[in-house]
């Protein structure tokens, strides 16, 4: 069992910057990637950003490459998986999930990803 927590959210102005933490805990934590997903009103979630606990390998989304950044760290007994968010525009305003699942799973089959957190609100205004 994986269980994942989020924090950071809240509402800024356009051209600011945010930081989403997400804490994970659970014994096969590590053997997972972790991914951070985001779900606008009226619109799909999808995939922003994944990193896996054993490699350097990472993932964005075309709309935020470049401004976003996901990296992992161990402080103590919590696994935290951060998204650095920069340059945030308007349209990055969504409810942003931390989730961990598999390489396959996280970036093309979300329906079956095992854990997510309970989502966090990100509002960007203009």
């Amino acid at each position: 069992q994986v269980h994942l927590v989020e924090s950071g959210g809240g509402l800024v102005q356009a051209g600011d910057s945010l930081r989403l933490s997400c804490t994970a805990s659970g014994p096969t934590v590590r053997s997972n990637g972790m991914g951070w997903f985001r779900q606008a009103p009226g619109k799909e979630r999808e995939l922003v950003a994944s990193i896996f606990w054993t490699s350097d390998s990472t993932y964005y989304s075309d709309s935020v490459k470049g401004r976003f950044t996901i990296s992992r760290d161990r402080d103590g007994d919590k696994n935290k998986v951060p998204l650095q968010m920069n340059s945030l525009r308007p349209e990055d305003t969504a409810v942003y999930y931390c989730a961990s699942g598999s390489v396959w799973e996280l970036r093309f089959e979300q329906s079956n990803v095992p854990y997510w957190g309970q989502g966090t609100q990100v509002t960007v205004s203009s």
